[in-house]
């Protein structure tokens, strides 16, 4: 785990420029060095923009809009997530409001088929909520009757849990660092 926790680091990093050192048995930060990710030059004669081949900026996404998966019992399931995590299920009608999250850093990361990091090697996603409170969140959860596991490490972008929701679904959630 110290190893995909190593590569979840330097994703989120590069995504926020700093650099994350991990040695063997500590966690330390170091500010940004001059070494850039090494990225292969445009074509010759290409227009660069903000280090971007092509004549114009390119058009980025502006965060998840939506998480759609297929559950053995998809009512149960929605209904789970609402009691125990607070997130809404898509509204019945135009009139309502969807469940909204906070503005905060999200990690877009795949991993190889391989990896153990999710558990279940039958899992291929693994959802990662950002909480205010790690401390009162894994409470409630374990007053609900829920295992949570708690990485006794903290981290300097900072601390995490892991539960499964009822199909098994791995799910950590993050305390970012203040």
């Amino acid at each position: 785990m110290l190893f995909l926790r190593r590569q979840l680091l330097q994703t989120l990093s590069f995504a926020f420029g700093s650099s994350f050192i991990l040695g063997r048995n500590q966690l330390g930060i170091a500010a940004q060095t001059a070494t850039q990710p090494k990225v292969s030059p445009p074509p010759a004669g290409a227009a660069v923009r903000n280090g971007i081949a092509g004549a114009s900026e390119m058009e980025k996404v502006t965060g998840i809009g939506g998480f759609f998966f297929r559950a053995k019992d998809p009512k149960a399931l929605g209904l789970w997530y609402q009691q125990h995590l607070g997130i809404s299920l898509i509204p019945t009608s135009y009139g309502e409001s969807p469940w909204q999250q906070e503005a905060g850093p999200t990690a877009f990361a795949p991993f190889k088929e391989t990896s153990g990091y999710f558990g279940d090697p039958q899992k291929v996603w693994m959802l990662n909520f950002r909480v205010r409170d790690l401390d009162k969140m894994a409470a409630q959860l374990q007053a609900a009757g829920i295992e949570v596991k708690i990485d006794p490490q903290s981290y300097p972008n900072g601390r995490f849990a892991r539960v499964h929701d009822p199909e098994g679904n791995p799910i950590e959630l993050w305390q970012p660092a203040k």
